[in-house]
């Protein structure tokens, strides 16, 4: 069983930063891609980055510009680096993943919240 587990979030100022990570309980070059999401209090969940076993990394324009995904193979660890934050980026933050021949979103993490405020 896959396990993903979400640490690093807290509270932060506008204009601040807060860093992301996602350990993977299994060797990470199972999964072919894996991802960040976000639910703000009363809205869906969005995906926020994606980042493949290649290295290729996608962003939601919202993010674009102050967000950064990156992995460690070594470590099984995928980090979403968050700067120049917004309080429209407050919400609880999900890692996701998902091997060969599944959706990036087969196996989730449990959650870790974000809070943007002054």
């Amino acid at each position: 069983q896959v396990q993903l587990v979400e640490s690093g979030g807290g509270t932060a100022q506008p204009g601040g930063s807060l860093r992301l990570s996602c350990a993977a309980s299994t060797r990470f070059f199972m999964f072919n891609a894996m991802g960040w999401h976000r639910q703000a209090p009363g809205k869906e969940r969005e995906l926020v980055a994606t980042i493949t076993r290649s290295g290729r990394t996608n962003y939601a324009e919202s993010v674009k510009g102050r967000f950064t995904i990156s992995r460690d193979g070594a470590k099984s660890t995928v980090v979403l680096q968050m700067n120049s934050l917004k309080p429209e980026d407050t919400g609880v933050y999900y890692c996701s993943g998902g091997g060969p021949g599944e959706g990036i979103g087969a196996y989730w993490g449990q959650g870790t919240r974000v809070t943007v405020s002054s």
